[in-house]
């Protein structure tokens, strides 16, 4: 009987030991979930460096010859917007959703957006609010001169490029439209901060509203229930977002094609991941059949 429990003991602790064996095993062979890659770019126009969070999509490989759309993602850091943008454009680039063409996303990371996504204003208050603001036309250039050609001779790019803000960065997207439109053909305005100097963008004349504007420029705004904007003088977010509509919607060019969409169940904070995916359906429509 002795033996048996002996022989028992020996056969429990050899399988535990196994079994703690397999465990450690388990443990040790784990690795990361790698999303994406991160990249650098040492900025003249910013005079700092810059972090690119970098989504490619499955089946990306710069040995071949295929080519990507390019999506520029303002607000673009891993705890921002570049997670949940870069899930959406896989899951609408999936064959059996086959919504949006596999697609390159560039998200860049935030330094400070009140200084980069906003021009002067002449609004006091906003300066001593916001001291850094106002020097938006750096931004852009970073965006004209370093940023574009340093995607597109890295990575496998083609000529389509789309940029999505949201509030100051849908205000930056504004600027970018009117001011040098063609830097991207299709365009996500989302709640857009045109209460910045008093909606002094609204008022501002644009080449993609005359009729001899060429580029083919899609441009999707939308907003939600958001209300009054902090102004001292009264703007109210639908609003403005409407108005910036019909201006584009106005457009003398046949090349210029603008949707508007309203979200009255979500808000400011919510409204980015619906809208995106619903601009995606604009820029991409499918087929009835």
């Amino acid at each position: 009987m002795n033996k048996f429990f002996a022989l028992a003991f020996l056969l429990f602790s050899s399988t535990l030991a196994f079994s703690q064996k397999n465990k450690t095993k388990t443990i040790e062979t784990s690795k990361p979930f790698v999303l994406g890659v991160i990249d650098e770019i040492q900025s003249k126009e910013l005079n700092e460096k810059r972090i690119l969070n970098i989504y490619l999509p499955e089946g990306y490989n710069p040995a071949e010859a295929t080519k990507y759309p390019v999506i520029y993602l303002l607000d673009g850091s891993a705890d921002e917007d570049f997670i949940h943008i870069s899930g959406l454009v896989q899951f609408n680039s999936f064959e059996w959703i086959n919504q949006v063409p596999k697609s390159i996303v560039v998200g860049i990371a935030t330094v400070d957006r009140k200084r980069d996504f906003t021009f002067p204003t002449t609004i006091e208050k906003d300066k001593t609010r916001f001291p850094t603001t106002g020097h938006s036309d750096q931004f852009i250039a970073f965006i004209e001169k370093e940023l574009q050609p340093f995607i597109e001779k890295k990575y496998k790019t083609n000529d389509s490029k789309t940029i999505i803000g949201q509030s100051l960065g849908g205000l930056l997207g504004t600027e970018i439209l009117l001011k040098k439109p063609t830097l991207f053909n299709k365009y996500v305005i989302i709640s857009p901060s045109l209460w910045w100097n008093n909606g002094s963008l609204l008022d501002l004349d644009s080449e993609m509203l005359k009729e001899n504007f060429k580029q083919p420029t899609e441009i999707y705004v939308a907003v939600g229930k958001e209300g009054l904007a902090p102004t001292a003088i009264p703007h109210v977010m639908e609003v403005d977002a409407n108005l910036l509509a019909e201006k584009l919607k106005g457009s003398k060019s046949k090349n210029v094609k603008t949707y508007f969409d309203y979200f009255p169940e979500e808000n400011h904070g919510s409204i980015l991941h619906t809208a995106v995916f619903n601009s995606f359906k604009f820029f991409y429509p499918k087929n009835k059949e």
